[in-house]
């Protein structure tokens, strides 16, 4: 049954077209701005559990200016960073800042430092808290509080509902909302984890050409858990 988690068709690159805005419309309109060069800052700290889609929103700047043929660079901070500052360089952005070991984070102060006095590009950086409540060297907390700064509020289950809906009339079926809340309760409650499981679902119902139902999804996640 597993083996239907690995099937399915390959996700949609993060992009900011594709992320649910919910509560961050503001956040969203200031990254467009950003993309487009018509926003004066460069800067910009963005924060939320687990879940929340600080993660998309990253990776999303990142694919924009590959895309346009710029250098870019994602990295996680339990990783470190990884790459150099160069004048090619469209955008940087830190995933998970408060990870960073002792070196790290004097190396992205620098950074912070570099790019605050030279060049346009752009700085994101992503956190589980606000600046102020990360434990990290206070000159780099100062410096990540100078920017732009968003809290990431997690969209409703009301939107999540709607959002596993849509994409289930995309797919050429319709998903009733007391299965949405089953989902919902029963499995991880994040929408990449939520998408995953509903693409597998479908093809569940196709291989044994059964209707989508509650007991069948049931049986769907006993099978991967």
């Amino acid at each position: 049954m597993t083996q239907l988690l690995l099937d399915i068709r390959p996700k949609a690159s993060p992009s900011l077209t594709n992320f649910v805005p919910g509560r961050n419309h503001e956040l969203l309109h200031t990254l467009r701005r950003m993309l487009f060069r018509q926003e004066k800052e460069r800067f910009i700290y963005v924060w939320g559990k687990s879940g929340c889609g600080k993660s998309h929103l990253l990776q999303a700047v990142v694919e924009h200016f590959m895309q346009k043929q710029f250098a870019a660079h994602y990295c996680l901070g339990k990783f470190g960073l990884t790459f150099q500052l160069n004048d090619n360089l469209g955008c940087v952005a830190v995933d998970d800042v408060e990870q960073l070991d002792a070196s790290a984070q004097i190396e992205l102060f620098n950074i912070y430092n570099e790019l605050r006095d030279n060049g346009q590009t752009l700085l994101l950086v992503s956190g589980s808290s606000a600046p102020a409540q990360l434990d990290l060297r206070q000159d780099l907390v100062t410096r990540l509080g100078w920017g732009l700064v968003y809290q990431i509020h997690e969209i409703t289950e009301e939107e999540k509902i709607e959002v596993l809906q849509q994409h289930a009339n995309e797919r050429g079926f319709e998903l009733q909302e007391a299965i949405c809340k089953y989902l919902l309760r029963h499995s991880q409650r994040d929408l990449p984890s939520l998408m995953v499981i509903l693409d597998a679902l479908d093809r569940y119902s196709l291989t044994h050409q059964k209707q989508i139902t509650i007991p069948l999804l049931k049986k769907l996640l006993q099978g991967i858990s």
